[in-house]
């Protein structure tokens, strides 16, 4: 399986589009501006996490083609809104990038949650490491073993979550109501680390997370994954039941079909790397070129998939476009996702 996954990443990476020859001058210009330079490089979230490993993961891939200096630091806060805010601010030179929770702060945009300072769509954007798939997850100590026991639970089930606005909370306020799961989600957890202890503990009974993590938390026998996020089954999960799989069995199931379609547009977003608007066409090619070789590099890629990591590049063009796509929704559709962000669905 790993070797087909791999296969499968590597072609992916080979065919995206590298720096053109017409823009070679430019691009030299900028390997010389970055060049024992040092690049900031944001995460919007404390040390622990999926978004803490993947950065780490490639700084140093980015240092060896960019020449510069990959200063790595974590700027928690707000459900990852304080760090989004912090790069879209940043001075336009192009020596502040990050990665970003690009669902949550799609979502957080949408419903004008107080805060928010940046648009999703005037981002530069180097490209997308992950398209975050979702799971839910329980504790293996808990008494629901799958997501029908959790559908047919005879109180509220305890969800853990992140920051107002998070993916963790997200996923939760919007998947729950609409597939008839009772719960109580309560939020306010620094990073999904801090949930999956508080599950531990037993003080929550679920919570959802990207499968990368959730797949460590099954190897250690911590908790089951109960349901997957993504219409097709992903090869590293094949017998977790997609939510679209019950989503359509719903007696509702045509009045929930376009917050759920909504909710897996959010998803495809994943974990782009982003630069403030306004940083120079040559340097942002350039950082696009380098970060496009990063990802692609044989040892990067052997690295993240050995860690059970999933890869899931699109150049920053692309990126662009599905950040852009992602907040481009009818005013019913909005109004149905900014409800259930605001729990009133």
């Amino acid at each position: 399986m790993r070797r087909t996954f791999l296969k499968g990443v590597v072609a992916a990476l080979a065919a995206a589009p590298l720096i053109t020859a017409a823009g070679l001058a430019r691009a030299q210009d900028a390997a010389s501006f970055y060049k024992d330079n040092v690049i900031k490089w944001i995460i919007p979230y404390n040390p622990g996490g999926g978004y803490d490993e993947y950065s780490r993961a490639i700084a140093p891939y980015l240092e060896k083609y960019t020449g510069a200096r990959v200063d790595v630091v974590n700027l928690p806060g707000a459900g990852g809104m304080k760090g989004a805010n912090e790069i879209f601010d940043a001075p336009a030179d192009g020596l502040t990038v990050g990665i970003i929770n690009g669902s949550a702060m799609v979502t957080n945009q949408l419903s004008e949650i107080e805060g928010v300072r940046y648009k999703i769509g005037e981002y530069g954007y180097l490209g997308r490491m992950v398209a975050d798939l979702r799971v839910l997850v329980v504790s293996s100590q808990s008494p629901y073993k799958t997501f029908e026991d959790l559908m047919a639970a005879d109180r509220d089930v305890i969800v853990g979550a992140t920051g107002l606005g998070g993916s963790t909370y997200v996923d939760a306020v919007i998947t729950g109501p609409a597939l008839g799961v009772g719960q109580k989600v309560v939020h306010g957890f620094d990073n999904s680390s801090d949930v999956r202890q508080a599950m531990l503990r037993g003080d929550v009974e679920a919570m959802w997370g990207s499968l990368g993590s959730a797949l460590q938390g099954v190897q250690d026998g911590e908790h089951v994954i109960v349901v997957q996020s993504d219409r097709v089954r992903s090869p590293l999960a094949l017998d977790v039941p997609s939510i679209f799989e019950y989503a359509e069995k719903m007696p509702n199931a045509a009045e929930i079909a376009p917050i759920m379609a909504a909710w897996d547009a959010l998803n495809a977003v994943g974990r782009p790397v982003a630069v403030p608007p306004g940083v120079p066409e040559d340097r942002l090619a350039f950082l696009q070129d380098a970060f496009a070789k990063a990802m692609a590099d044989p040892d990067f890629v052997k690295m993240m998939t050995d860690a059970g990591r999933e890869l899931s590049y699109v150049d920053g063009p692309t990126m662009r476009n599905i950040a852009r796509a992602s907040t481009e929704l009818t005013d019913d559709v909005r109004a149905k996702l900014v409800a259930a962000i605001r729990g009133e669905i």
